[in-house]
């Protein structure tokens, strides 16, 4: 008989329940398909005198081991994090050059930010905004992460490509990414038919492999591969350039309190919106739609920002590309604690993880986007007060490529429409707490002023 009691005092991991290779193989498939941040992240922050890409990268990869390690040990549950997308080029594009200060600055109001999560966390604010929300649109987030990471995966792969007359369209299915990703999504769906266990992670391998023989019809070199090496092992660069690179001379400026609001604003509901919506799909939300530990998970996320912004990257948040190993059948901290020595080892083994292309992982999102559909059937959508707010909550992740305009303007719609009922009808108004008025109020001054 195997002891287990370890995993169960570590991670969470009940053996009744959990398998250590199910565990296992998720927490592979969530780095998978996450590991694009640690190629794309030094890319962005390239673009910046003094941020050497080779330094950005071991931060980057410090930062998602850190703070999923965190995850792992103190929240328990299947989430893997890094530096998010969006908020990097937050960093990049709208502080450093659109207001003009240093990444000195940025990398300032991103550890002060962090500090503030912490403290809102710790204080369980966080937690009382999140079970603000109403049923019916955390219902709603879920699936709309769920159409946002399929399209994510999609606009990788070349599936989905712009369009001057109509902002996008479909790619061509015949050639390069685009065939690979095709081919990737007939195997992988194959396998999730046949019920294959790991099939997602297997997916990725197998298409992987296939892309070696596929040709890149965008490489400037004629007959480079989809999938080829450049090397295998290496030492990672020094992050001594970049880290804990703070500038404090302007944190009272009103500039600084602006960046750092947004900062907050950005990453608590994309955050929130992802573990929701990852949360939904593991099962973790009892009838109410609340969810057992969240504080847990917030204070990692928290923890993470502060320690990214320390080894000098961005903001650090939860991905909605968790998803993937909670669709591989991870459940526990286990499933985190894997991803996050895999972001460990990555360390020195970047010139392997970057010959996976976007198009091998692409198929594994737009599966477990598939999956994470299931909750608008719990949505009442004969009932306009609350299924209009739940649409606009689930359209306008993937339309306006964000997850937290998503929630806040479902929620504003959910308060505009119950309050317009609730003057022919006063019990309409019980369905709006105080907390949601505040966050409805905060929201339009929000779009406003920012």
């Amino acid at each position: 008989m195997k002891d287990y009691s370890l995993l169960t005092k570590c991670f969470g991991f009940d053996p009744a329940k959990h398998d250590v290779r199910t565990e296992i193989v998720a927490g592979i498939t969530t780095f998978l398909t996450m590991a694009y941040i640690l190629a794309v992240n030094p890319s962005i922050f390239s673009a910046l005198d003094g941020m050497p890409n080779t330094a950005v990268f071991t931060a980057t990869a410090l930062a998602a081991a850190v703070a999923t390690f965190v995850m792992a040990f103190l929240a328990k549950k299947p989430f893997g994090l890094a530096p998010g997308m969006g908020l990097n080029a937050f960093f990049v594009f709208t502080v450093c050059f659109g207001m003009g200060y240093t990444w000195q600055f940025a990398l300032t109001a991103v550890f002060i930010e962090g500090i503030i999560f912490i403290i809102l966390t710790a204080t369980k604010i966080r937690q009382l905004i999140i079970n603000a929300i109403p049923v019916s649109l955390k219902h709603a987030i879920g699936a709309g992460i769920g159409l946002f990471i399929a399209f994510i995966g999609m606009q990788n792969a070349g599936l989905i490509v712009n369009n001057d007359s109509t902002l996008v369209g479909l790619g061509d299915l015949t050639q390069g990414s685009a065939l690979l990703a095709v081919i990737g999504l007939v195997i992988s769906c194959s396998l999730a038919m046949l019920h294959i266990r790991g099939g997602v992670l297997l997916g990725i391998l197998i298409t992987f492999v296939i892309g070696m023989f596929i040709k890149d019809p965008t490489a400037e070199v004629a007959g480079t591969t989809l999938t080829h090496f450049n090397g295998i092992i290496g030492m990672p660069a020094s992050i001594k350039p970049i880290a804990c690179q703070f500038q404090w001379d302007q944190i009272w400026s009103l500039d600084m309190l602006i960046v750092v609001f947004t900062f907050l604003f950005i990453d608590m509901f994309d955050t929130m919106g992802t573990v929701v919506g990852v949360s939904q799909k593991a099962g973790f939300v009892d009838e109410q739609g609340n969810i057992d530990g969240i504080d847990r998970v917030f204070m990692a996320d928290a923890i993470g920002t502060v320690a990214g912004a320390c080894f000098g990257t961005s903001t650090t948040t939860t991905y909605v590309e968790s998803s993937t190993g909670v669709g591989s059948g991870g459940r526990t901290g286990l499933t985190a604690f894997t991803t996050a020595v895999c972001f460990t080892l990555s360390l020195f083994f970047s010139k392997l993880f970057v010959a996976i292309p976007n198009a091998a992982t692409a198929p594994a999102l737009i599966i477990v986007g598939m999956m994470m559909m299931q909750p608008v059937t719990k949505i009442d959508w004969l009932n306009y007060r609350e299924s209009i707010p739940a649409f606009l909550t689930v359209i306008l992740m993937p339309v306006a490529y964000s997850i937290s305009d998503g929630i806040l303007i479902g929620m504003i719609a959910f308060v505009v429409l119950n309050g317009i009922a609730g003057i022919f009808d006063h019990q309409f108004l019980k369905k709006i707490t105080p907390t949601m008025w505040i966050l409805a109020i905060l929201f339009i001054l929000r779009y406003i002023f920012l």
